[in-house]
């Protein structure tokens, strides 16, 4: 008797397959906002979605009692992978419960005399298999999704380390939807934990911030590029707690993802120089161990320095004055004297010096970096 039924109701179902589709379209078309603003050809592909759905259903139920517990699920693969990502997980599961409640709403009428409960029961277990269908779906999509990102993120940490900045860098910045602007890179020594989970966790406190954060794990190497900070504090914050124990560098802030090159490279040098100077704040600007990258053969810190340091001064007293100074050890007095003039002459030139080059000649770490800067221009004239 009960397969009559079923049977019965299969066939009043396989007639109203087409109602179905179009009451379930106009629904969703009702109710759905996001269904909404979808395009044309989006729409048009969660409707087909939708009628391929109620078909599997009819088909499933018509065949349930012949050795097919599972309900087919081979209708999600009507719709393209464009789809998958226009359409989210949330919104799959609203479309299912738009369809459901469209049926529901005429059990009576397609249900063959005593099978309006035999339906619902089937709609019951079909719905719910479905659910976990489409939860199938979407995870292994993320998944793959993940992995891909992934690949392209330690592709553009690499390149940047590496100095190699081409079309291919900006082509993977886009796959991944990189637009922030300014960029700061950090570099340090990555903790003893799973490279994957730091990385995660990195990303997580970007998104919690809301900064652009890609970052990759190179050995016993922690690197970090962050973009769309307001400034080097704000990109600071909730990265440097993510670095394992040892010094932590910042790179100079550069106006985009293809200027990171640079200031990667200023990062990396200033973690391998970090050891001349052990008492360095953590963070440490890059900028702030120029005599350590110097002496360490960065060739970009000895050029900067030249050109910050040397050059202002060359062909003016102040030269003599600073290298009188520092080879008197700091002594006011006895530089006014080696140079026959009043010590407030020194002290004026002194500031003039701090004007011109930034570095303070009173203070003891301004005094070696412009002692070094002194020496390598001198190297660079002879």
């Amino acid at each position: 008797m009960s397969d009559r039924i079923r049977e019965d109701t299969a066939r009043r179902l396989d007639r109203a397959m087409g109602s179905l589709g179009t009451a379930a379209m106009a629904r969703m078309e009702e109710r759905l906002a996001w269904y909404r603003a979808l395009s044309a050809e989006d729409r048009s592909w969660v409707g087909l979605v939708a009628q391929a759905g109620i078909a599997a259903f009819v088909e499933w139920f018509g065949h349930a009692g012949e050795g097919r517990p599972t309900p087919s699920i081979e209708f999600f693969g009507t719709a393209p992978r464009e789809l998958k990502r226009s359409v989210s997980l949330q919104q799959t599961v609203d479309l299912v419960r738009i369809v459901v409640e469209v049926v529901e709403a005429q059990v009576e009428e397609l249900a063959a005399p005593g099978g309006a409960e035999l339906l619902r029961h089937a709609m019951l277990r079909y719905t719910r298999d479905v659910a976990f269908a489409a939860a199938q779906v979407y995870a292994r999509e993320a998944e793959a999704r993940g992995s891909w990102d992934a690949r392209l993120e330690a592709l553009i940490v690499d390149a940047l380390v590496r100095g190699q900045v081409d079309d291919g860098l900006h082509s993977w910045a886009a796959a991944l939807g990189w637009t922030s602007a300014p960029v700061v890179v950090f570099a340090g020594f990555a903790p003893d934990e799973d490279p994957q989970s730091v990385i995660d966790g990195l990303r997580d406190k970007g998104r919690r911030i809301g900064h652009e954060l890609l970052a990759g794990v190179q050995g016993d190497r922690l690197i970090v590029i962050v973009g769309g900070a307001d400034g080097v504090k704000d990109a600071a914050r909730g990265v440097v707690s993510r670095f394992g124990a040892g010094p932590v560098v910042i790179g100079p802030e550069v106006p985009d993802l293809h200027a990171a090159a640079r200031s990667a490279r200023a990062a990396i040098a200033g973690l391998r120089a970090a050891a001349g100077w052990p008492d360095a704040p953590r963070p440490v600007l890059a900028e702030d161990l120029l005599a350590e990258r110097a002496l360490d053969g960065d060739e970009d810190a000895r050029a900067q320095l030249v050109e910050n340091v040397y050059k202002p001064l060359a062909g003016t007293p102040l030269l003599d004055t600073l290298a009188t100074y520092l080879e008197q050890g700091t002594s006011l007095e006895a530089t006014a004297r080696l140079l026959f003039v009043h010590p407030n002459t020194v002290r004026y030139r002194l500031r003039k010096i701090t004007e011109l080059t930034g570095y303070q000649p009173t203070e003891g770490r301004s005094a070696f970096t412009l002692q070094v800067g002194l020496i390598l221009g001198r190297l660079s004239v002879t």
